[in-house]
């Protein structure tokens, strides 16, 4: 196992030096579900929510989150994001809307933090959009799909580490 290398050799956090790291096109991906009751989709594929379309609202609150990661998550570096991308789509269980997120750039670090809490906090929105109607909405399976780039190469969930 590697070690952790948010820690320094004393075991205290720190931030990753990446100054000696190459410039190289790293891109990820996520997912998260919101689970909810059926009427609550229906209402908003319809279009009938009262707040108006919420997918359209938990996309660029997601969008927007990526680009803030920096000032969310302890350690993590300010990146200069070249694209992300917010698809909402119904589940297909007709009580769910599953999230996927796609973040891009040419850096010095990955963009693995940056899809998870766009996936995060596009959710977020959808529950806080939704609480009116349906309190018992459930947030999960929030995770990294895929990542690209860097010294550790391609990943993709299910697959073993290089």
């Amino acid at each position: 196992m590697s070690k952790l290398t948010h820690l320094d050799d004393k075991g205290e956090a720190r931030m990753v030096d990446v100054t000696d790291k190459a410039v190289t096109e790293r891109e990820a991906r996520a997912e998260a579900t919101i689970r909810m009751a059926p009427a609550t989709l229906k209402m908003i594929i319809d279009g009938e929510h009262p707040k108006g379309d919420v997918l359209a609202v938990a996309r660029i609150a997601g969008i927007m989150a990526a680009k803030k990661t920096h000032d969310l998550i302890p350690l993590c570096h300010a990146l200069n994001l070249t694209s992300v991308k917010v698809e909402l789509s119904p589940g297909e269980d007709g009580a769910s809307v599953h999230i996927l997120t796609r973040c891009k750039l040419s850096g010095q670090t990955g963009v693995e933090m940056e899809a998870l809490t766009a996936a995060s906090v596009a959710a977020l929105t959808l529950y806080d959009m939704c609480k009116a109607v349906d309190r018992g909405m459930e947030i999960g399976s929030v995770r990294l799909l895929e990542k690209k780039g860097g010294r550790s190469g391609h990943w993709v969930a299910g697959t073993t580490p290089e």
